[in-house]
């Protein structure tokens, strides 16, 4: 059987789309954060987020992933409310 050309670091289909998604959410969390009014808190926010997320970038469980992803988008909406109810 032919090896593969591929590099050995080289992503699969799956693990990829799973980046991006991370991606687009760590990117929607700091837009989000963007919008808080104060600056402390703002701060503290993007704080927390870029240290979640470096905390747990060495993760490969598939599992473990979506369930992070998961759990991120859902704290990402209770922000997003948060933002919504100062405003009005």
């Amino acid at each position: 059987m032919a090896a593969s050309r591929l590099p050995p670091a080289t992503l699969t289909l799956k693990q990829f789309i799973r980046r991006q998604q991370v991606l687009l959410l760590y990117r929607r969390i700091l837009q989000t954060i963007r919008q808080v009014p104060n600056d402390s808190d703002r701060k503290y926010l993007k704080d927390w987020a870029r240290e979640e997320f470096k905390r747990n970038k060495s993760a490969t469980e598939e599992d473990t992933i979506r369930m992070m992803i998961t759990q991120g988008n859902m704290q990402l909406k209770e922000l997003e409310k948060s933002l919504a109810l100062a405003k009005s």
